[in-house]
């Protein structure tokens, strides 16, 4: 098992917007609005520290490793358009 997650390149194993669960597509999609995580707690009525999971998530499976990269990703992909 360990060999074969050696054999996959960091790119094969990046996922995508939709390999995300709807809480995380929504925190994404705050992020990528610009709010804070306590902007995003209280407008989704969780805590911060669970915002910052979910941040953590979505990172994680996009392969990413900054917030700033997360609203590239998600503009880049048409999650967010300008404007919107």
């Amino acid at each position: 098992m360990i060999a074969r997650f050696a054999e996959v390149s960091p790119r094969d194993a990046v996922a995508t917007a939709e390999d995300l669960s709807d809480r995380e597509r929504q925190v994404l999609l705050l992020v990528a609005r610009g709010r804070t995580n306590a902007q995003i707690a209280a407008e989704l009525l969780i805590e911060e520290t669970t915002v910052k999971t979910h941040v953590s998530a979505v990172l994680s499976k996009l392969g990413l490793e900054r917030r700033v990269q997360a609203v590239i990703h998600a503009y880049e992909t048409g999650l967010v358009t300008p404007g919107a």
